[in-house]
């Protein structure tokens, strides 16, 4: 089980909803829309991408590294090692 499981409805919510904005840039470019308009969609489209992003490595934290901790060892410096890069992708994108 992942730490987001009692979740996972949410984010499958909100996943389909970005999919939707996501459908939604397409027409905006087939129908040759205002640059600006499409740009503010984008930037929507990213910024809902970016709150689930943070919404699972909450729930990383809270479960998978916290457990690894508990346990000790080479696994929970392996978890946190993990989860530290995951924030230094997501602070870089």
């Amino acid at each position: 089980m992942r730490g987001y499981t009692g979740d996972k409805d949410s984010f499958l919510k909100r996943l389909r909803r970005i999919e939707g904005q996501v459908r939604g840039l397409q027409r905006m470019v087939e129908n040759d829309e205002y640059c600006i308009d499409v740009l503010t969609q984008i930037s929507a489209a990213t910024k809902a991408l970016q709150s689930v992003s943070l919404g699972l490595m909450d729930e990383h934290l809270k479960h998978c590294v916290a457990q690894a901790i508990a346990e000790g060892g080479e696994t929970a410096e392996s978890k946190v090692r993990e989860a530290s890069e995951a924030i230094a992708r997501l602070v870089r994108s």
